[in-house]
């Protein structure tokens, strides 16, 4: 298997997996308890603390262990509704993860007001008409730092110095971009900013919760008291520390996501473009993750050739849903403008650190053979 689908999800990182492992077998007391046996979870737990706040530069009393981005996500704006209810206006952009559109939809049905920032076609947004959507009852502003399809990456710093100016508060759904790119949060002043374990070589099940410390916040969950009091729920310790884990070794091979990843990134991108024709990237082609290529392959549909190419061991994801059966156009896209048909017949390829040289000759091999063999199958015409 050629495994290129790293924006889904990643392999977990064998090291980080031993580290895991006494807290799944003999290590296996509730870090709540007064023991000493419990209290060894518990300290586990701080030293994942320490290790994901080392990774992001801020202070381990900011960041909060959650079960997912999409729970970090929810945490972040429902916190800033809670704390002052009379602000009724949410602002985020027509590309971000369903964590947030569909919340923010929800939102609306609820009586909010919510601002959809539009992106030009490279997927960029105008900061000038985030300056201008700001109002005196703006709750909270939630921008992604990297795009999930795309990859293309946010102006974070100029949003945060703007929502700083506007007294608004800001969260960043930074998924995909924890691991892959530096951030400093001591130098860029968010208010909230969410990360996914399964992204940087944890497992699934486990995410995290940056909460600055002059923000005030208000619980998701309601329970024991875990996670001083800002997160309840007994802590899923062994998850936990395998994401501190990964978070450490982030830190430490960061410079290959821009060295290494990057160069297979860019020599399959490239090698596609050479081999076939009618075939362009979507976004922004040097603002993005070093990691991510999404092509528009002309004369194709994207869930055909997924099918072919798993059939010849390749994973990769469509810049598109399948949706109660049916082939939906990706959101991301057609907010770039493009139309149904770019949208459906558009490819990501997402590289790790795992992957290898070989990986990008055999996709090189692979991959164009199915795009031509599709292109003929269907005479030009896009597979319905």
């Amino acid at each position: 298997m050629i495994y290129l689908d790293n924006n889904a999800t990643t392999q977990i990182d064998p090291i980080v997996l031993d580290a895991m492992l006494p807290f799944l077998r003999e290590e296996y007391g509730n870090p709540s308890s007064a023991y000493s046996f419990g209290k060894r979870a518990a300290k586990a737990i701080d030293r994942a603390r320490q290790q994901v706040a080392a990774l992001l530069n801020c202070q381990p009393t900011e960041i909060i262990f959650t079960s997912c981005g999409t729970e970090s996500d929810n945490s972040a704006i429902q916190s800033a509704l809670q704390m002052d209810p009379d602000r009724k206006h949410l602002i985020t952009s027509k590309v971000e993860h369903s964590a947030i559109i569909k919340h923010a939809d929800y939102l609306a049905r609820r009586g909010y007001e919510v601002t959809f920032l539009e992106v030009d076609s490279e997927g960029m947004i105008d900061v000038d008409e985030l300056q201008d959507a700001i109002r005196d009852d703006t709750a909270i502003v939630s921008l992604m730092w990297a795009n999930n399809e795309t990859g293309v990456l946010f102006p974070i710093q100029e949003i945060a110095e703007i929502c700083g100016s506007r007294g608004t508060l800001l969260h960043t759904d930074a998924v995909q971009a924890v691991g892959k790119i530096p951030i400093d949060l001591s130098q860029t002043p968010i208010n909230f900013l969410s990360m996914s374990g399964h992204k940087i070589h944890a497992p699934k099940g486990v995410g995290a919760l940056y909460v600055d410390r002059k923000t005030r916040f208000k619980p998701y969950l309601i329970g024991g008291g875990q996670e001083n009091k800002k997160r309840g729920g007994t802590e899923n310790t062994a998850s936990l520390v395998g994401c501190g884990k990964a978070a450490e070794i982030a830190a430490q091979t960061i410079a290959m996501e821009d060295t290494e990843v990057r160069a297979f990134r860019d020599r399959l991108e490239t090698g596609l473009l050479e081999r076939l024709s009618s075939v362009q990237v979507n976004g922004h082609k040097t603002k993005r993750l070093p990691n991510t290529t999404n092509l528009a392959i002309d004369g194709i549909d994207s869930e055909g050739l997924l099918l072919m190419l798993d059939q010849r061991g390749i994973c990769c994801s469509a810049g598109s849903a399948c949706t109660a059966g049916s082939l939906e156009a990706s959101h991301v896209l057609r907010a770039m403008g493009f139309s149904n048909d770019r949208a459906r017949g558009s490819l990501r390829f997402s590289f790790g650190r795992f992957n290898t040289s070989e990986d990008v000759t055999r996709a090189l091999e692979i991959v164009p053979a199915a795009v031509q063999r599709m292109r003929s199958m269907s005479r030009g015409v896009l597979v319905s």
